[in-house]
């Protein structure tokens, strides 16, 4: 059985999903899974979001669906119990974080600065989320961070895109990136599902050609 970091290390890219309408999320999840990259950090920042990871938890057990923008212990046990199997909340809040590594969670807290991920260190965490990336200074500051902190990995959400993915990837300390490019509002609005697709596959196909430079 593999890790969830490992897990997180093969898909590279992990899909940042925004779901208005749970019906939206079954044939999302099977965009993403035919796309290649069979994984949602699915945001807790709408009402359809813990039924939205019930569903495609059920329907795709191999799948690596999770719960982002985490903000309460509440929303931990809410997304826990719908088959959350991961959580990563924006910024470092030591009562998530305390509270998942309790329970056996994997969470992922965001930080932006050496202080945070010192108390990421302290607590043992291996992987860290950097948010939001590219307004935080991006590789030239994750570079600079990992330099005293050699046994994080970090994975960089805001910002990131099909032009500048490789260029992350290709960082031997980025376990994977948050992106949502591929998973616009508009395009799960609309229901284009297949352009969806097409975004993910090229993702993957992206991020695969970047690990081989890594």
């Amino acid at each position: 059985m593999k890790t969830i970091e490992e897990q997180f290390y093969q898909c590279a890219v992990v899909p940042v999903v925004v779901l208005d309408d749970a019906k939206d999320a079954l044939p999302l999840a099977k965009a993403l899974v035919e796309g290649g990259l069979p994984c949602a950090e699915v945001t807790f920042r709408t009402e359809a979001a813990e039924e939205s990871i019930r569903l495609m938890s059920e329907a795709y057990p191999d799948m690596l669906v999770g719960a982002g923008t985490v903000l309460t212990v509440e929303q931990v046990d809410r997304a826990a119990a719908a088959g959350a199997k991961f959580i990563v909340s924006p910024g470092f809040d030591p009562e998530i974080v305390d509270y998942c590594l309790e329970k056996g969670i994997p969470v992922f807290p965001g930080c932006m600065t050496p202080s945070e991920v010192a108390q990421g260190v302290k607590r043992g965490l291996k992987v860290l989320k950097f948010f939001p990336a590219e307004q935080a200074g991006g590789l030239a500051m994750i570079k600079a961070m990992a330099a005293p902190y050699t046994m994080v990995k970090f994975m960089p959400t805001g910002g990131i895109n099909a032009g500048n993915l490789g260029e992350y990837l290709a960082c031997d300390k980025i376990l994977c990136c948050g992106g949502s490019w591929m998973v616009k509002g508009s395009l799960v609005k609309n229901g284009e599902f297949d352009k969806i697709r097409q975004l993910t596959a090229e993702a993957a196909a992206l991020a695969a050609e970047a690990r081989k430079r890594a």
